[in-house]
C-alpha cells in the first residue's frame, strides 16, 4: 500500500481513532489485491436532531479503479467497523473473481501431465536449432492421428493432414484431444 490518508471533517481525530482505522486498513491486505492507497474521511453529522458519524473508505486498486464505501452510525467505531465489513466483502468478491479467472501459463498447462524430470528437460533449451522429423511421416487423416496418439505414451504429436497442413494433436487433461 503506497499511502493511507485519514481526514476528519467537522470532527477532531484522536490518535486512538487513527490507530483503529490503520489496523482496519491493514486487515484488507489479506486479499492480496494491488491496493495502491486508501483515503478515509470521518465526519460528524448532525441533521434534524440526529447526531452521528459518517465514515468513507476510498480504496484505490491498481489498474481497476476505486472502491468507495460510506457508512453512517451513531458511534464512530461502529461506523468504521460497518464500513470495513462492507469493504472486506467487496474486496473478497473481487479477489475470488480474480482467482477464478486466473490465466494459466503455457508451461503450467504443458507441465501438468509430466513427471518432474520431464518438466526439467522440457524447460531446458539450446540456442541451436535441431531438425526433427514429424511423428507421422506420411499425410494422414485426423482419426488415424488420434489412434496413433491413443496407442503411444506421448502427450502430443505433429503430423501432416491430407490437405498438406502441419497439425498438432494433443491429449487434454479431461481425456479428450485438442487439435491445432
Amino acid at each position: 500500500m503506497d499511502y493511507v490518508h485519514i481526514y476528519g471533517k467537522s470532527f477532531d481525530l484522536t490518535d486512538t481513532i487513527k490507530d483503529y482505522i490503520n489496523k482496519a486498513i491493514e486487515s484488507l491486505k489479506k486479499y492480496n489485491l494491488d491496493i495502491t492507497g486508501v483515503n478515509v474521511t470521518v465526519s460528524a453529522d448532525e441533521r434534524k436532531g440526529w447526531k452521528g458519524y459518517t465514515v468513507e473508505f476510498d480504496i484505490h486498486l491498481a489498474k481497476k479503479g476505486n472502491v468507495i464505501i460510506k457508512q453512517r452510525d451513531k458511534d464512530v467505531y461502529a461506523a468504521i467497523d460497518l464500513a470495513l465489513n462492507r469493504a472486506s466483502k467487496v474486496l473478497r468478491r473481487y479477489a475470488d473473481k480474480v482467482k477464478s479467472h486466473k490465466n494459466i501459463s503455457l508451461e503450467e498447462i504443458m507441465a501438468a501431465p509430466m513427471l518432474e524430470e520431464e518438466i526439467q528437460e522440457a524447460l531446458k533449451y539450446s540456442e541451436e536449432v535441431v531438425p526433427h522429423n514429424l511423428d507421422i511421416d506420411k499425410p494422414v487423416e485426423i482419426e488415424e492421428a488420434i489412434e496413433y496418439l491413443k496407442n503411444s505414451d506421448k502427450y502430443f504429436i505433429v503430423f501432416e493432414d491430407r490437405d498438406g497442413k502441419i497439425r498438432v494433436l494433443y491429449k487434454r487433461t479431461d481425456g479428450r484431444f485438442g487439435l491445432y
